[in-house]
This record gives structure tokens, sequence and C-alpha cells, in this order.
């Protein structure tokens, strides 16, 4: 029996002392188009769909070498939405617009399952956790009347609102700095280049205050395309 588990023990420190050996760091970037909900089922319409971007750095920590990984990351990136009513050129319908846009401070904690195609090429879905920070952000208003457009802008306040913290300052002009919620990915490998598509999938309420039904509606969406490379050879 001693032996059995000697020998299970000597195996499983094998096995991870030759995923450890593959571990590779690397950087990614792409694209955002994010929303926020609109009802509390997870509603969002299309035309309030905001472009952004997120830049960042991964591991990739082989649990089953080429078969199953964790993806450990932290990236800058945005969310937010937009919302738009009246028309540009109309004298008696005025235009107006409203763009909120946050930027965050990400770090999504994911596990790839990979399906190799060659020695170089595999394919790859994901799921997992993220946690997010908010660090900046910029809310602007447009209008045009009578052919005369006025833009404002300011920074967006933030609460102190983390998971340590009972006393978090909220009020309903700000947002919530601690965003959190889950993340599933599609993409491929080739040789050390990553190609994916992510949907965000945010589970906390982004706006401060008081929480009730009429405003835990409004969470975060991102859809993003990214690319990245991994540093270091597969072993």
């Amino acid at each position: 029996m001693i032996k059995k588990m000697i020998f299970t023990t000597l195996v499983a420190l094998g096995f991870s002392a030759v995923a450890m050996s593959q571990a590779r760091v690397g950087i990614k970037g792409g694209w955002n188009l994010s929303n926020i909900t609109i009802s509390n089922t997870g509603e969002t319409k299309d035309s309030r769909s905001l472009s952004g971007f997120n830049i960042g750095a991964i591991a990739d920590l082989p649990l089953v070498p080429r078969i199953l990984s964790f993806q450990p990351g932290v990236f800058y990136t945005t969310k937010g939405t937009k919302l738009e009513t009246g028309d540009r050129n109309s004298t008696t319908n005025p235009y107006a617009k409203y763009t909120l846009n946050p930027s965050y401070i990400e770090i999504p904690l994911n596990f790839v399952a990979k399906l190799p195609l060659s020695e170089q090429a595999s394919l790859f879905a994901g799921v997992g956790p993220y946690f997010a920070f908010g660090v900046a952000g910029k809310q602007k208003y447009e209008t045009v009347l009578a052919g005369v457009t006025t833009t404002t802008s300011s920074s967006i306040k933030w609460d102190d609102d983390t998971p340590f913290n009972n006393d978090p300052n909220t009020a309903y002009n700000k947002l919530r700095r601690f965003d959190w919620g889950g993340n599933v990915q599609v993409g491929a490998e080739i040789s050390n280049f990553l190609i994916a598509a992510q949907y965000g999938i945010g589970f906390n309420k982004i706006y401060s205050g008081q929480e009730n039904s009429s405003d835990e509606k409004s969470k975060n969406r991102v859809f993003s395309v990214s690319v990245g490379y991994l540093f270091g050879g597969r072993k």
C-alpha cells in the first residue's frame, strides 16, 4: 500500500514537473464591443454597443500538456455603453448622445481545453471567472440643436467598493469600482500565436448606491476578439 502511494505521488510530481517546464507567458490584445444590460434578464440593445480595446499579459500553465491549461492574466480593458436619441439633421427632433466609457484592470482566471491538430496547431475553448477594478474612464454628452454642437465630458466617479471594504462611500452618481463575472472563449493556437473570441458576462451591477429592483439590471457585457503571442517553445 505504501509503495503504491509513493509510486502515485512520484507520478503526480513527475506530471507536475513536466507541466511546469512547459509554462509560457505572453502578451495579448484586441478589440472590445461592450454594452450594459437594460433588463434583469440580461438583455442588451445592439444600438448601444461601444467599441474599445483590451491589452495585457497572460500565462499558459499546462495541467495536462497540450490538453488542459490554466491561463491567468492581467489586462487593461475598456467597457461601457452609449445612448443616442434624435436626429443630427433635424430641427424639430434635437440630437443627443451619452457615452459611458469606464476602464478596468481585469484579472481573468481561465481554464482552457485544447484539441491538438498537429505538433504546432490546436483549437481551444475556455471558461473561468474574472475580477476587475475600475481605474479610469469618461462620461461624455453631445447635443446638436439648430445646427450647433455642444460637447461636455467628465471623469467617472468611483466608489470605494471592494470585497474587503464595508464602507464603500456609495452614491448614485458613482460607479462601483469592483466588478466580477465570467468569461467563455474559443480560439486557435498556431505555433506560439493565439487568436481568440471571448464573451465576458458581468455578475455585479455597475452603478453605486442602494441596491433595488430598478438598478440591478445594469451589468457589463463585453465581446472581444484578440490576438496574442506566447514566449517559449513547445516541449
